[in-house]
C-alpha cells in the first residue's frame, strides 16, 4: 500500500475504485467495506483507494467539542495497510477545503486527480460545503463524468456506526475484552517513552512513562491494564497504570508501564503498547508498603493470565 499525502500528488494513471470514509479503528464493520473494495477492483484489474481526511474535519469545524479517535492517523494508516489496499491518501481538511461545493468535489478531486472508475459509498453519506452532496447528486454526477456509484448497504453502514460506539463505550468502561472483540486486534497506545519522577524503580517496579502526543487519541479508563509491546523485535509483557497516581498524592494523569523480566533503557523510544486485558480500578492506598503489597498481586495475576492465555 502506497501513503501519499494530498489527492494533488496522487500521480497512477490507471482507473481507480474508491471509498471514502474516516474509517477509525479499522474495525470488523471497516474491513468488510474495503475487503470488497480491493476484491472488486482486483476483479476489474483497477487500483483500490481509500480517500481520507486529517485533521478530522470535526477538529476543524467543531474545535469547542472535544474529540476522542480510536486510532491516530499513524496508527489508522499501519492497519488500513493489512488489508491489501493499493493506496491510501490522506487529504488534508480545511476550512477552505469545507467551501469545496459538491460538483467541485466531484469534477476535481474524484475526476480529474483520482481517475475514478467505481465509488463505492455509505447511503447515508453526505459531502461538499454544507454537506449539500448526497447519494442522489452522486448518481445524477456519475452519469456526467462516466463512473459507477456502488451504495453500501444500510444495514453494514449501521453496523459500522454501531460497532464504533461499543468500542468507545467498551474502551470507557474499562471493557476490554469487548473492545478488543470489535477491533479484530488489540487497542493500542503509542508514545513516546519520556522521564518520570522516577518513584517506580524506588520500590522496585520501575516504568516506562508513555507520553501519547495526539490530544484526540482516545484514553481508556483509569486503571491497571495487561500489556504487551514488540521492542526490538521480542514480544515484552507487563502491566500498565493509567491514572494520576494517588497514593503518591499525583495530580496528572500518566500512563504507566513496568514491563515483566526487563531492564533495557527505552527512554526517548517510541513504543507501542497493546492492551490485553483489564486488571482492576486505580485506587489510593494507605501507604506505599500497601501499593508495593498490591503491585506484587497485581504481576502474579498478570503472569498467571498470560501463562494461560497468550
Amino acid at each position: 500500500m502506497k501513503i501519499v499525502q494530498d489527492t494533488s500528488n496522487f500521480s497512477d494513471k490507471e482507473k481507480t475504485y474508491v471509498t471514502i470514509g474516516t474509517f477509525d479503528g479499522v474495525h470488523f464493520g471497516h474491513q468488510k467495506i474495503i475487503e470488497k473494495l480491493v476484491n472488486e477492483a482486483k476483479k476489474a484489474n483497477k487500483k483500490s483507494v481509500v480517500l481520507t481526511f486529517f485533521p478530522h474535519p470535526r477538529m476543524v469545524l467543531q474545535k469547542d467539542v472535544a474529540l476522542e479517535l480510536i486510532n491516530t492517523i499513524d496508527e489508522r494508516a499501519a492497519l488500513l495497510e493489512k488489508t491489501g489496499l493499493d493506496y491510501l491518501i490522506i487529504h488534508p481538511f480545511s476550512k477552505e477545503f469545507s467551501r469545496m461545493t459538491a460538483l467541485e468535489f466531484v469534477r476535481d478531486i474524484l475526476v480529474n486527480q483520482l481517475n475514478i472508475s467505481k465509488l463505492i459509498i455509505g447511503y447515508d453519506h453526505h459531502f461538499g460545503k454544507n454537506r449539500e452532496g448526497n447519494i442522489v447528486q452522486l448518481t445524477e454526477y456519475s452519469h456526467l463524468y462516466d463512473f459507477v456509484v456502488e451504495e453500501i448497504p444500510a444495514q453494514d453502514i449501521d453496523d459500522v456506526s454501531v460497532s464504533s460506539t461499543k468500542i468507545r463505550r467498551a474502551l470507557a468502561s474499562g471493557n476490554l475484552e469487548t473492545a478488543n472483540d470489535y477491533l479484530g486486534y488489540n487497542f493500542m497506545l503509542n508514545g513516546n517513552v519520556v522521564n518520570g519522577k522516577k518513584l517506580g524503580g524506588k520500590i522496585g517496579f520501575p516504568t516506562a512513562n508513555i507520553d501519547v502526543n495526539e490530544t484526540y487519541k482516545l484514553i481508556p479508563k483509569t486503571g491497571v491494564y495487561i500489556v504487551k509491546s514488540n521492542i526490538d523485535n521480542k514480544t515484552v509483557f507487563g502491566m500498565m497504570n493509567i491514572g494520576s497516581r494517588p497514593t503518591v498524592n499525583g495530580k496528572h494523569q500518566t500512563i504507566e508501564v513496568h514491563f515483566f523480566d526487563f531492564n533495557q533503557n527505552l527512554y526517548d523510544k517510541n513504543i507501542t503498547v497493546e492492551l490485553i486485558y483489564f486488571l482492576r480500578n486505580e485506587e489510593k492506598f494507605d501507604s506505599v508498603n500497601t501499593l508495593v503489597q498490591q503491585l506484587k498481586k497485581d504481576e502474579k495475576t498478570a503472569k498467571d493470565y498470560i501463562k494461560t492465555n497468550c
